[in-house]
């Protein structure tokens, strides 16, 4: 379901089940964590996340959910390995990138919000469609949503169930850029001091957990600031 690649200073993580437009079986959110234990674990600077073929992610596989039926038990399971990877993609430590093809819809909007930045190329559609099936979204994706597109939209697609296009997904928030050369954003960051990236990833986050000051990140601020790593940049830019 889920394969890896090294390209060079990034990763790509391919969702790869292409004859189901890339649905995510219940089974497999464990091994997504596992896949996001090794990027972890690994040097590389930036993970990308695209699907295979035309499409992104149709969601979650509904084919599970009949199995589900009056087991509380395995539905907790599901949710819980599922926020499991979620949390584990939007925890590592480098930028991540959501590059988003064809159709992105449920969970495969919750897999791209867990991103840093998304990418929508031309021609892709979005959805969230819990409410259509009788369910409803995990807590902390309606979190995520409501962050990115405020309370209104993000009512506006969980209470409609409506498709929109990357445009749209673009004005209203949900992705960051729309129909934009991948290449010149994996470009842009991996040209940028690779601890800076990690300490600027943090600071988002507690920026985004309402945090407006922190004496750690002062400190490693601090650390940058009087580092070599800031001499010798500022020195390659004299040059230029």
């Amino acid at each position: 379901m889920f394969r890896l690649e090294r390209n060079d200073e990034h990763a790509r993580l391919t969702l790869d089940r292409p004859q189901v437009r890339n649905a995510i079986p219940a089974a497999a959110w464990a091994a997504l964590s596992e896949t996001l234990e090794t990027v972890a674990r690994s040097d590389v600077r930036l993970l990308v996340v695209t699907g295979a073929g035309d499409t992104f992610c149709a969601g979650a596989d509904l084919g599970d959910f009949a199995a589900m039926r009056g087991s509380e038990e395995a539905a907790a399971r599901f949710r819980q390995e599922m926020r499991a990877a979620l949390d584990a993609l939007r925890a590592l430590a480098i930028p991540t990138l959501a590059a988003i093809d064809g159709h992105c819809y449920g969970a495969g909007v919750a897999l791209a919000l867990a991103c840093d930045v998304r990418l929508a190329r031309f021609g892709s559609k979005f959805a969230i469609t819990p409410a259509r099936i009788g369910i409803a979204f995990p807590q902390e994706d309606v979190r995520r949503l409501v962050a990115m597109v405020g309370p209104g939209q993000a009512a506006r697609l969980l209470f409609t169930a409506e498709t929109i296009g990357g445009e749209e997904a673009k004005r209203i928030g949900l992705v960051d850029h729309y129909s934009h050369p991948e290449s010149d954003v994996i470009e842009a960051i991996l040209a940028n001091d690779p601890e800076s990236l990690r300490l600027l990833k943090q600071q988002i986050a507690l920026a985004g957990a309402g945090v407006g000051s922190d004496p750690g990140m002062d400190r490693r601020f601090d650390t940058l600031v009087a580092g070599d790593e800031m001499a010798r940049r500022l020195e390659a830019l004299r040059r230029k």
